[in-house]
């Protein structure tokens, strides 16, 4: 993916990875206000959970974890992982494919979030795909005998998983949109197209149901009689929690201790709060307590969940939401930046940690080797500006 890197520093054993976002959505830009608003620059795209402090929260810690292996002279090695495109669940798959975490002894990721703590809950494994029908045109009232309707057949197949609906486990989800839909009424659709994500709390399932709806759109495509194409955009596991490294951030989390907001800041976070109705709390300063066992499953997916296949991987949260842009979320990044740091540390000169986070990731994985769940030889899909 040309938008992503690899930077890397010291030599030898352990090898530690820090994992980088810094991918926008589109139409969710806003001025540093606690409504909504337009920025002043005009830009319409923007971050809805943090990736910007992401990314240099991610660049500060690992270059934290390279100074204490220049300055201490410890082996080591810290592999800072610039990966774009989590937001569609894309950039550290086909960075896992292609072999870029192999060798890892542990990784450490962390998100802004509305809370402090560690990561506890595994979310849901997902595959992301399109299936495109083709037909023939024809004039749908002077001659519509003689097309065969593409949109149809997205119709049909969307009927058919609604119909599935009633009778998947209540953990799964599935969501779609139709992208291309025809050009005009008086138009028989040739083309059409529609857009899945199918979710599950584990891989399993969904590969399950993926196989059992793409079975619904070979249906649609013959009562319609037309042709279709499937897509696997992308595929993610749920993630791989490892208790040992949970352990280890939340010490570490305690000892740097919850971002401290001033009274204005906590004022702005109340003000954003009333425009949303919900509780006026401000933003949290509480850590939250690492449970004895994981959290019930919320949320969506995560590509960092292939790297927790392939390696032990921590993860955590630090209050920084909807301060994207401000001071406010500066405070939140330096915290993680502490905690990246520190973790790194007890990483480099504690080998019973890294044993034991080695033998609770081989219990969790039965020992088997990481599986892409996309094809070996399929390259990602990407805009036509950047293969410029």
């Amino acid at each position: 993916m040309p938008t992503a890197f690899l930077a890397s520093y010291g030599r030898g054993k352990p090898v530690i990875g820090v994992l980088a976002e810094y991918d926008v959505l589109p139409g969710v830009g806003n001025g540093k206000t606690p409504n909504r608003s337009d920025r002043d620059d005009g830009v319409k795209s923007g971050q809805g959970c943090g990736h910007n402090f992401f990314g240099e929260a991610s660049v500060g810690g690992a270059m934290a974890i390279k100074e204490a292996i220049r300055t201490s002279g410890l082996p080591g090695t810290v592999r800072l992982y610039g990966t774009p495109a989590e937001e569609t669940v894309v950039g550290k798959v086909y960075m896992a494919k292609a072999g870029l975490f192999d060798g890892l002894d542990a990784v450490v990721e962390w998100h802004p979030g509305t809370k402090t703590g560690v990561r506890n809950q595994p979310g849901r494994a997902m595959n992301n795909f399109t299936v495109e029908f083709f037909g023939q045109a024809a004039h749908a009232s002077a001659d519509p005998w003689n097309g065969r309707s593409a949109l149809d057949a997205v119709e049909m197949m969307d009927y058919g998983v609604n119909l599935m609906r009633e009778h998947i486990k209540p953990t799964a989800r599935i969501h779609y949109v139709i992208t291309d839909g025809g050009d005009a009424p008086n138009v028989v659709p040739e083309y059409a197209k529609v857009w899945y994500y199918v979710r599950d709390t584990n891989r399993k399932n969904v590969d399950k149901y993926y196989d059992w709806i793409l079975k619904i759109a070979e249906g649609a495509a013959l009562v319609l009689r037309t042709e279709r194409k499937v897509f696997l955009i992308t595929g993610v596991h749920e993630y791989n929690l490892n208790r040992p490294l949970m352990e280890a951030v939340q010490r570490n989390i305690e000892e740097v201790g919850p971002p401290i907001f001033s009274s204005d800041e906590q004022e702005f976070a109340r003000r954003l709060q009333h425009n949303l109705k919900v509780d006026e709390d401000g933003y949290d300063t509480a850590i939250k307590p690492l449970a004895d066992v994981p959290e019930p499953v919320s949320g969506g997916s995560t590509d960092v969940a292939e790297v927790s296949y392939i390696a032990p991987t921590v993860g955590f949260r630090v209050t920084t939401a909807a301060c994207h842009g401000t001071e406010t979320g500066v405070k939140g990044a330096v915290v993680a930046v502490k905690v990246i740091a520190l973790t790194g540390v007890d990483l480099l000169t504690d080998a019973d940690l890294r044993d034991r986070a080695q033998a609770a990731f081989e219990v969790s994985t039965g020992g088997r080797p990481y599986t892409s769940p996309i094809p070996k030889d399929q390259a990602p899909q990407l805009p036509e500006s950047s293969r410029r």
